[in-house]
This record gives structure tokens, C-alpha cells and sequence, in this order.
């Protein structure tokens, strides 16, 4: 009886093998490429780059890939010629990237400029699974109940608005959202922030984007008050498909989004359903809120604000105040008693607790300033001392002045993004 022989393994291949290469430019050229690593080519114009890149590697690994296919799948690809060479071993189905001029845009990636970026967004939104950025397990859908259980973990006595998120982001007039809500018997909604009663006329300008919300209640946080939490819960799930909006009843406050759709059963993290967009950094529903969607931020740089380390407090080592400030001077001094931080000493020489005061505030404790009047009088005022980073950063977000806002920009630098690490989208999306 014959014996049956195990078949071979496949071979791994480790390298791309070109033999005889002789497209457009090239001389018979023998070449080995890693496979699975980066690779570049250089060389001067004309040198033969572009025809072993695309003419020949691209090309070939594009023929064999269409050939594999059936002829049904072959008649709507363009087939490509085979290249002059004698043979090419290792090589897997190829893809290539037009070549274009350098985008000086920063929200251009590879991926958007070649939109590759829209399948990806595409495939993330259908066989993604969301994650809480928060515990890390999976989201699932929340009840009704676990919904109400929620709200009454928020500060017992106070009054809230339960809304329906109707209308998110989208363009129209919206007048049969409106005629619907008022026919369903609801008095009010929220458009883009703003409070309408549904008997007045709502004008919406057709181009722009809207958020609308139904006010469907207003209620206290209470246990006694729970089946009537639950109803209207429900009542606003089925408004928005899902989705419900419990804001303070005056306005201040955080707002909470949950669904009965997607959300953390460990900490309540609500979100809505994955799309294309929450994956889009140029789109709001996806974009990261702190650097929207740049994956990086201008920052005060504490090394341009005190450039010379080896300069004294007193000495005018801040450079955006100067020797000159008195009203900032004097609260340096005020500071520098305060915490017995010596003015005569090298900046760079500063204790870190010191330095640290000095750049970032002393966490709103009150602060003795003492000035002289216009009459040369001494004269003393309480204060607390915000720190030189955060002054400049509110007076950055602050100041109409574009001299002033360039003026500071002159002290900062760009940093990636610390909520998103560079990555550009919201972290329950990363």
C-alpha cells in the first residue's frame, strides 16, 4: 500500500524577486525587495523610479490580481499589459497612489487625498464594535429603565428637561417636524440652542445645518417621580428614534445623551449609532472637540515665554511681561513672598513646585497685592493668581485685537492634541 505524502507547506515568501526588468528606461535590471517593509526609491529625474515602481511591480501584481478573477468580474476592470520582464516572484495584488503636488491643507491626509479614507470610514461604520473610551467594554443598548436609573444618580431635588434629539446636524426648514410635534400635543422645542413655543412661526434658514430637540418634559429628580421619568423617557426614545436628552432645567449644567441604541452598561457612556461621519475628522460628529480635528493645538510654550532659563524673576525673565508690566510685576512679587520664591534666582535654578507656580497658577488661592497709587501712596487688593500660561491662554481666546492674538501666537507652538493624541477624532470613535 502506498503511503500518502503530506503536502508541502506554502512558502512564506520574504522578498519581492525581479529578473530582466526592461521597461521604458530600465537595463535588464536583477533587483530583491523586503516584503511587509517600507521601501524608497531614489535616484536622479528619469533614472527608471517610476517605471519599476508602477510600470512594472504595480502592473504586474494588478494583471495577476485580475486574472484570478472570473471573466463575469474581469469585463467591468481595465486589464493591464504584461510588463517587459523576465519574472517577478513574491508579489501579492498591488494598489498605487496617483502622484500629485503636496497639499499644504492640514486637514489632508494619504487617505483623504486619495480617498481611501471614505472606504475606511465606510467599513469601520459596518463591522465596527464601539467601545467605551472610558471602561473599554463593549456598548450596548440601554433600557428604558437603566436609562431612568441614571438620571436619578444626578443631584436629588434638582429639575430637568427630558428631550427628544429629533433633528441632528442636518439642512432644511423643517416646518412638518414642527407641524408634527405641535399635532402630537408638545408645546416647545430647542433649536440650535434657542427655546421656541410651537405656537409662534420658526424660521430656519434652509442651507444651514440644525439641531432640533422636543421639550417632552420637566420634572424634578425624585424616586417619587420615577414612572413618570420612565414614561416620558419612552415617550422621547420613540420621538428620536432612541435617543434621549436630559438637560438642567435652567440652562447650566451638562447636558447627558443616551440610547437605547449604544451604551456602556458600566458607566452609562452614551453615543449614537457608528456612521461614515463619526469617523470623518472633518465632520463634527466626528472630529475631536478639543483640536476639531487637526490632531494638533496651539499651546503656550513655557520655553518661548521664559527663553533664558539663566535670567532672574526680577531680572524681567518673563518675556511677555517684561520689566516694564508693573500691574503683572507686582503680582509676581506678591507671588514670589507669598511662596518665598527668591526674585534673584536663575529661573532654571527654581525649585520644581516654584517654576510650576509661576507657569500655572496657585490654584485660585487669595493672593495680598501691594501698588502704589498715582499720589505715590502704598495701597493693598486681594487677588488670586491664574499663572502666566493660563493668562495668556484666556487672553488668546479672548482678544478681538489681531495684533494682540498675533502677538501671543509669537509664544506658542503646536503640540498634538492631548485628548485625542494626534489621532483627530473623538475618543469613543478611536
Amino acid at each position: 500500500m502506498a503511503e500518502s505524502k503530506t503536502p508541502s507547506p506554502i512558502r512564506q515568501h520574504t522578498e519581492i524577486v525581479i529578473k530582466g526588468a526592461r521597461e521604458h528606461n530600465l537595463k535588464d535590471i536583477d533587483l530583491t525587495i523586503p516584503r511587509d517593509k517600507l521601501v524608497v526609491f531614489t535616484g536622479l529625474s528619469g533614472s527608471g523610479k517610476s517605471s519599476l515602481a508602477f510600470d512594472t511591480i504595480y502592473a504586474e501584481g494588478q494583471r495577476r490580481y485580475v486574472e484570478s478573477l472570473s471573466s463575469y468580474a474581469r469585463q467591468f476592470l481595465g486589464q493591464m499589459d504584461k510588463p517587459d520582464v523576465d519574472q517577478i516572484d513574491g508579489l501579492s495584488p498591488a494598489i498605487s497612489i496617483d502622484q500629485k503636488g503636496a497639499s499644504h491643507n492640514p486637514r489632508s491626509t494619504v487617505g483623504t487625498v486619495t480617498e481611501i479614507y471614505d472606504y475606511m470610514r465606510l467599513m469601520w461604520a459596518r463591522i465596527g464594535h464601539p467601545h467605551c473610551p472610558i471602561s473599554g467594554h463593549e456598548i450596548t443598548r440601554q433600557t428604558t429603565e437603566q436609562i431612568a436609573d441614571r438620571i436619578l444618580e444626578m443631584p436629588k431635588g434638582s429639575r430637568i428637561r427630558i428631550m427628544a434629539p429629533i433633528v441632528r446636524g442636518r439642512k432644511g426648514e423643517f416646518q412638518d417636524v414642527f407641524a408634527e410635534a405641535r399635532k402630537a400635543g408638545f408645546s416647545r422645542v430647542r433649536v440650535d440652542g434657542n427655546f421656541y413655543e410651537l405656537n409662534e412661526k420658526i424660521t430656519l434658514e434652509k442651507n444651514k445645518k440644525h439641531d432640533i430637540e422636543i421639550d417632552v418634559d420637566r420634572l424634578p429628580v425624585e424616586p417619587t417621580a420615577i414612572s413618570r421619568m420612565r414614561e416620558s423617557v419612552e415617550t422621547a426614545a420613540k420621538l428620536a428614534n432612541g435617543l434621549v436628552l436630559v438637560t438642567p432645567h435652567e440652562g447650566k449644567g451638562d447636558e447627558q445623551l443616551f440610547s437605547q441604541n449604544f451604551a456602556c452598561p458600566y458607566d452609562g457612556f452614551s453615543m449614537e449609532e457608528l456612521a461614515p461621519r463619526n469617523f470623518s475628522f472633518n465632520n463634527p460628529h466626528g472630529a475631536c472637540p478639543a483640536c476639531t480635528g487637526l490632531g494638533s493645538k496651539l499651546e503656550v510654550d513655557p520655553d518661548l515665554v521664559i527663553p533664558d532659563k539663566d535670567r532672574a524673576l526680577g531680572d524681567g525673565a518673563i518675556r511677555t511681561w517684561g520689566r516694564s508690566s508693573y500691574f503683572y510685576n507686582d503680582l509676581v512679587e506678591a507671588v514670589a513672598h507669598r511662596y518665598k520664591i527668591p526674585l534673584d534666582k536663575a529661573f532654571g535654578k527654581l525649585a520644581v513646585k516654584e517654576r510650576q507656580i509661576i507657569l500655572y497658577g496657585n490654584n485660585g488661592d487669595p493672593l495680598r497685592v501691594k501698588y502704589f497709587n498715582s499720589e505715590g501712596q502704598r495701597r493693598w487688593y486681594e487677588t488670586s493668581y491664574e499663572g502666566i500660561i493660563p493668562n495668556l491662554e484666556r487672553r488668546y481666546r479672548e482678544t478681538e485685537s489681531e495684533f494682540i492674538r498675533a502677538e501671543i501666537e509669537r509664544l506658542m507652538s503646536t503640540k498634538p492634541c492631548p485628548v485625542c493624541k494626534g489621532k483627530r477624532l473623538k475618543p469613543e470613535y478611536l
